[in-house]
């Protein structure tokens, strides 16, 4: 049979259109002369084989007719628009189509998506796929996270597909700010509050609530640490890092001249 293109792209002889466009895909992605600088004899020679053998097993005529009688049979296939280009030492036959051609149709590199038409590019074959890509984003990931899809970006001509880059950004929240690990929330207090105590109730962004009891005296700025309620951290599971309040002591604005004599008492022990 010669060349036994269902090996070549590495698919049993019942595959699918499906199976062997991704197989194609795959392998020609892998040998891409451009990806292997250090061996670029071999890989031209890998790619080639692969889109010969993708040209052969992806068109429904030229298949039937390999399956039937090898590639001894494709040499009385003559190519469209001409009267015979000699493949193999035939008279008659299939034209080999450069390999970049195929490369370049495959991945919608032509000007609307389709191949081209014409005397040795037979293939009329719409390439443009929409794929989704799910990104997990992982507990405490930080903004400017950088996630990468190998060979899914931009497509051009003679060139292999881009990357493509995802970039993590945050959305600004209502009570708290991220500051590394760490969560920071401020908090407004009374005077009476700053001295005599108080209790700090927050909805962490994990859906609990927290009771935290503030029994020391609160100067201005100050601020009272609670371990393990930050951020997850990320390279870290299961350890987070700290919240932080911070106190904004609201002072009165006028005290009767009893409110002053009270306090006076008060803090003159």
């Amino acid at each position: 049979m010669g060349v036994d293109y269902y090996s070549v792209l590495k698919v049993n002889k019942n595959a699918t259109e499906d199976d062997i466009k991704k197989a194609y895909r795959k392998l020609a992605m892998k040998w891409h002369p451009d990806k292997n600088p250090n061996d670029k004899k071999e890989a031209e020679a890998r790619f080639k084989q692969i889109s010969e053998a993708y040209e052969v097993l992806s068109d429904p005529q030229k298949r039937q007719v390999y399956d039937q009688d090898g590639e001894e049979g494709l040499k009385d296939i003559p190519p469209p628009g001409s009267g015979g280009f000699s493949y193999g030492g035939g008279s008659k036959g299939f034209n080999p189509r450069n390999a970049e051609d195929i490369f370049a149709e495959f991945f919608g590199s032509s000007p609307f998506g389709f191949g081209s038409s014409g005397p040795g590019k037979s293939m009329r074959r719409q390439v443009m796929e929409q794929e989704i890509l799910t990104i997990d984003v992982k507990p405490g990931w930080k903004k400017g996270t950088k996630i990468t899809f190998p060979d899914k970006g931009n497509e051009q001509l003679g060139h292999l597909p881009a990357d493509l880059v995802f970039v993590i950004d945050e959305k600004a929240h209502n009570t708290y700010k991220r500051d590394g690990n760490d969560l920071v929330v401020n908090k407004k207090v009374t005077l009476a509050e700053a001295l005599g105590g108080t209790t700090v109730n927050l909805t962490t962004l994990d859906g609990r609530d927290l009771s935290i009891p503030v029994t020391d005296i609160v100067n201005p700025g100050y601020e009272l640490v609670v371990a393990r309620e930050g951020m997850p951290i990320a390279k870290e599971p299961g350890n987070r890092g700290a919240l932080k309040i911070i106190f904004e002591i609201s002072f009165p604005t006028r005290l009767t001249p009893d409110q002053r004599a009270g306090l006076k008492r008060a803090l003159a022990g």
